[in-house]
């Protein structure tokens, strides 16, 4: 594709408005940073027909760090099951918020730097609480937006975390906040991992198909 034909890409993904998975909607909803890590950390290696009904059942324990900094591990694991690592995972949420409470006052970090301090939140969970949660420019990048691009010819990258610092080069910063939204969106309904609809997608035309 042309780097020059990002901006077409970006309108025609909106114009298209694609159908978001129920979890994506979910997130977008979010006006909450803790809410946003919470989730995310969730639905890592998880899918979101799964990670959507167990996060609106966290979601009863509590939605404030202090809420889970004091939640009864054994409760919250019951409740996400069967998410992926669900028993880790709910020791990892009642760790953090117990340090968000301790070391930060109860607030969520808005820094990159700081939200990978905490123990399994890696960058792609620390990029969308920022975008999310703080309205802040940040590039969140998961399989579906690391595919995609390279699928397009926009990055030539072996992994999500270079491919986010391939876009923070190149892609135009009013899009980052959005861009995971309409990517991971166009993933789940059209530009599959196999099988790609083609015939169906709003911006075959400026695609070089390379993966």
């Amino acid at each position: 594709m042309n780097d020059k034909d990002i901006d077409i890409i970006v309108k025609k993904l909106k114009d298209a408005k694609q159908q978001k998975s129920e979890f994506v909607g979910l997130m977008d909803s979010f006006n909450d940073p803790y809410l946003v890590l919470i989730a995310c950390i969730l639905s890592l290696r998880t899918n979101d027909r799964t990670t959507y009904p167990a996060t609106l059942r966290m979601l009863k324990l509590g939605k404030t760090p202090k809420d889970f900094a004091s939640c009864d591990e054994e409760k919250l694991a019951k409740a996400i099951y069967p998410v992926g690592f669900y028993a880790n995972k709910a020791k990892q949420i009642i760790q953090l918020s117990k340090e968000i409470v301790e070391k930060h006052r109860g607030k969520v970090p808005d820094t990159i730097e700081e939200l990978v301090k905490f123990n399994g939140v890696g960058r792609k969970t620390a990029n969308l609480v920022v975008a999310r949660g703080f309205n802040k420019p940040a590039i969140c990048v998961d399989v579906h937006v690391h595919r995609i691009f390279n699928r397009m010819g926009y990055v030539k990258t072996k992994n999500p975390e270079e491919t986010e610092f391939a876009l923070r080069a190149k892609l135009p910063k009013k899009y980052w906040i959005d861009i995971n939204t309409l990517i991971v969106t166009h993933g789940q309904n059209v530009c599959k991992p196999q099988k790609p609809k083609c015939s169906e997608c709003p911006i075959e035309k400026y695609c070089d198909k390379l993966i």
